[in-house]
């Protein structure tokens, strides 16, 4: 039997009750995470609930407990679950009230949290993947990890649907983040990927892999580029908490630089999996 987190409490996740009142689900009215576990070790565990409480703040709804606390809930799950290899998500909403559209007084949030197994994505890594381009027609709020996802949603199956990994997002011509990941196209060497704007969500993998290219060398262009820069450009990848470092070799159908993952991406993948070597997450 698997446990959940509910509030502060752990229970079966049969004895798991959500109210038909909570506005998580009539209005979508809420804020997640997905944290990395490696070997039972949370992965930057801090910058997720670091950006949890941001999101929090940013829609108004206080979390009840300090970041140690919430912090330690994380953990007991994961060890409750025994999970080695995998995901915790948590969200919360900003509780169950009758319906009205402005935010109702003294309703405290409603947070749940469950684990998943989930073994690292090691052959896509190694071979690449393959999407395409769907237009952006999410609201202007993409830096707060809102529950709000059915323009995520709708962009993936189109991807899912064709047979691909993923959906690259764009507002006209200009490239903004994945369905569900940041892009990164990298040319002469030089690593390219949109601002941390309310236009993309600013991934904690993507902290990680800017922070690696100082450390490596490689110079990093926070700058928005176009489709047609995108299908130009020597090297493609993307990365998510779940995706870590994943080559993209083709776009449309449209093959990049040589149609295999590329020299720089190859280098932060092996950067990444020393990080965890040091974070001591996890064996590579």
């Amino acid at each position: 039997m698997e446990w959940i987190l509910h509030n502060d409490q752990f229970i079966q996740e049969e004895d798991l009750k959500i109210s038909m009142e909570d506005r998580g689900y009539q209005f979508g009215d809420g804020i997640y995470e997905v944290i990395r576990v490696y070997e039972g070790n949370l992965f930057t565990a801090e910058e997720h609930i670091d950006r949890f409480y941001e999101s929090a703040e940013k829609i108004k709804i206080v979390i009840p407990y300090t970041k140690d606390v919430f912090h330690k809930l994380m953990y007991d799950l994961v060890e409750k679950n025994e999970i080695d290899n995998g995901i915790v998500y948590v969200q919360m909403t900003r509780g169950c009230a009758p319906r009205v559209h402005q935010f109702p007084a003294d309703c405290p949030p409603v947070i749940v949290a469950n684990t998943k197994s989930m073994e690292r994505p090691v052959e896509a890594m190694r071979s690449g993947v393959q999407t395409k381009f769907v237009e952006d027609v999410r609201w202007l709020r993409c830096d707060i990890k809102s529950l709000n996802l059915l323009g995520n949603v709708l962009a993936k199956q189109e991807a899912y649907e064709e047979g691909l990994f993923e959906a690259i997002l764009h507002r006209g011509e200009t490239v903004t983040e994945g369905s569900s990941s940041n892009m990164y196209g990298i040319k002469n060497g030089v690593l390219y990927t949109h601002p941390a704007t309310n236009l993309i969500l600013n991934g904690i993998t993507r902290r990680v892999i800017l922070e690696l290219c100082k450390e490596q060398g490689i110079e990093v262009q926070e700058t928005a580029f176009t489709k047609s820069e995108a299908l130009e450009m020597d090297e493609f990848f993307m990365s998510s908490t779940t995706s870590e470092v994943m080559p993209i070799i083709a776009i449309d159908g449209h093959k990049i630089g040589s149609g295999v993952p590329g020299e720089l991406t190859k280098k932060l993948q092996k950067a990444f999996e020393e990080k965890l070597k040091l974070t001591g997450n996890v064996n590579v």
